[in-house]
C-alpha cells in the first residue's frame, strides 16, 4: 500500500521537467511515457551523487569506492527484486535495455552449447508471438527460425484490439510463447495465466514482454506464471540504458552465456573458460552501474508513491481520455475503447489526417507531446489497415487537464485540415 496520499501536483513537484516553459511560454503537456518517462529528482540526485562521490568499478576493486559501488549495484538488484515479487535476488540479470532481456533467451534456444531438451529447436519446433508485438518481441524470435529451422506462429488481434487467442496454436511442438504484458499501442493487458497455464501444459516456456506493465501496475512474476519477464528502466521513471531479466532459477542456470568478457567468468585457460553463477554468468564486462543503481532509486520512488495508487491514478486518467476523445470528430480508436483489461495508452487516428501532422501541431502550438507512427509495431498497423496512429500515454505525473489540452489540440488539428 501507499505510504502516502495520491497527490499529483505534488508529484510533479518531483519532476524537474514540468518546471521548464516550452518555446514561445508554453507549457509542457507530455504525454508520451509510454515512450520513455521522465525522471524524479530523487532518481536524477541519486545519480548525480553516486557519479560525484562514489563511483568505481564493481565486483573486482579492493579499496572503499569499490565496495560501495559493489554494495549500491547489487542493492539496486535486492529493490528491483522486491518489485517484482521474484522468489530469488540471483533471478535478476541486468541488461541494457528489454530488447536485450528478449535477445538473450532467443539466443538460448537451439544454441548447441545447450544440451537441456527444453532449448532444443530445430526444424518442426514452433514459436508463439503475437501480432500486437513490438518490434523487439518478433525480430529476435524471427532471426532464431533463420538459424535453426524452426516455426514462427501468431496469435492474430482483434478488431476490436484483444488478443485472439485460440489455445489450439500451442501445441506439443510449442518451445516458447512470448507475448507482451500490455500492448504499447493498444494499451491491452493480455490474458497471460491463461496463456501461460496452456504452454505449461503442452511443455512449453513462456516471456513476457512487461515493458509496458512493470512501470504501471502492481507485478508480480511469479504469480503470473511466466518463466521469463523482460523490462525496461526508462518506462518506470528510471533512466536509459537499463534493463531487467527475470527468469526462473533453473531455466537460467541451464541457459549459457549470452556475452563473454570478465567478470562472467569463473576460471580462464587458453582452450576454455568456466563460467560465474547467475546472475553474474549474463553480466559481461563493465556493467551500467549507475544506470542501475538510478534504476533501484526509481524502484524506491514508485514504491514510495505506491503502486495501487498509480495504477488507481491511471485508470481514472484513461477513463477521462476515453470520455473527452469521443468528442472529437472521426477520431477512431485503435484498441479497447472501455476500462477493461487495458492501460493507459490509447492510439487513434484522425480521418484524412496523417499522424505525423497531428504530432508535429500539438507539439507546435500546444506543447503537447504525443508519440506519432507505428510505435515500433508495424505488424500491428498493418493488420488495421493504418500507417501509423497517434499514441497518447499516461503516467502518475499526468492530470485531467493535460488530457484537455490534448483534446483542445485535436480540435484544432481539424479545423486547420477542414
Amino acid at each position: 500500500m501507499s505510504s502516502i496520499s495520491f497527490d499529483v501536483e505534488k508529484i510533479r513537484k518531483d519532476f524537474p521537467v514540468f518546471s521548464r516553459e516550452l518555446p514561445g511560454g508554453r507549457p509542457l503537456v507530455y504525454l508520451d511515457s509510454g515512450n520513455s518517462s521522465q525522471k524524479p529528482n530523487q532518481v536524477i540526485e541519486t545519480m548525480r551523487e553516486h557519479l560525484a562521490l562514489h563511483y568505481s568499478n564493481v565486483g573486482r576493486a579492493m579499496h572503499v569506492l569499490g565496495a560501495e559501488s559493489t554494495d549500491a549495484y547489487e542493492g539496486a538488484r535486492d529493490k528491483v527484486a522486491g518489485f517484482v515479487g521474484a522468489p530469488s535476488r540471483d533471478e535478476v540479470i541486468f541488461t541494457k535495455n528489454a530488447s536485450e532481456a528478449l535477445n538473450l533467451v532467443a539466443y538460448s534456444f537451439g544454441n548447441p552449447a545447450n544440451t537441456d531438451p527444453r532449448f532444443t529447436l530445430g526444424p518442426g519446433d514452433e514459436i508463439v508471438i503475437s501480432e500486437m508485438e513490438h518490434h523487439s518481441n518478433i525480430v529476435p524470435w524471427q532471426l532464431l527460425v533463420q538459424r535453426t529451422g524452426a516455426t514462427l506462429k501468431w496469435f492474430g488481434v482483434t478488431d476490436d484490439g484483444r488478443l485472439d487467442y485460440t489455445p489450439d496454436l500451442i501445441t506439443e511442438r510449442t518451445k516458447i510463447v512470448s507475448i507482451a504484458h500490455q500492448s504499447n499501442v493498444l494499451g491491452t493487458v493480455n490474458p497471460v495465466a491463461e496463456v501461460a497455464g496452456r504452454a505449461h501444459e503442452v511443455g512449453a516456456l513462456i516471456m513476457l514482454d512487461a515493458s509496458q506493465s512493470v512501470p504501471h501496475h502492481p507485478v508480480n512474476v511469479t504469480e503470473l506464471g511466466a518463466d521469463f519477464v523482460a523490462f525496461t528502466g526508462h518506462k518506470m521513471a528510471g533512466p536509459s540504458g537499463i534493463g531487467v531479466l527475470w527468469g526462473r532459477a533453473e531455466l537460467l542456470e541451464a541457459m549459457p552465456p549470452f556475452l563473454g568478457g570478465g567478470e562472467m567468468i569463473e576460471a580462464v585457460w587458453m582452450d576454455r573458460s568456466t563460467y560465474a553463477p547467475v546472475p553474474h554468468k549474463f553480466e559481461a564486462g563493465t556493467p551500467p552501474i549507475v544506470e542501475a543503481i538510478g534504476l533501484g532509486a526509481a524502484v524506491d520512488y514508485l514504491t514510495e508513491v505506491g503502486m495501487e495508487a498509480i495504477e488507481a491514478h491511471e485508470r481514472t486518467l484513461t477513463a477521462y481520455a476515453l470520455d473527452a476523445l469521443r468528442e472529437v470528430p472521426t477520431l477512431r480508436f485503435i484498441g479497447p475503447d472501455s476500462l477493461e483489461r487495458r492501460g493507459g495508452t490509447v492510439s487513434f487516428t484522425l480521418e484524412g489526417i496523417h499522424p505525423h501532422d497531428v504530432g508535429q501541431i500539438l507539439d507546435d502550438q500546444f506543447g503537447v507531446a504525443v508519440r506519432v507512427g507505428h510505435h515500433c509495431a508495424r505488424p500491428l498497423h498493418l493488420r488495421f489497415g493504418i500507417p501509423a496512429t497517434t499514441r497518447a500515454s499516461f503516467y502518475l505525473y499526468n492530470t485531467t487537464g493535460e488530457i484537455d489540452a490534448l483534446v483542445r489540440g485535436l480540435h484544432h488539428v481539424q479545423k486547420v485540415f477542414a
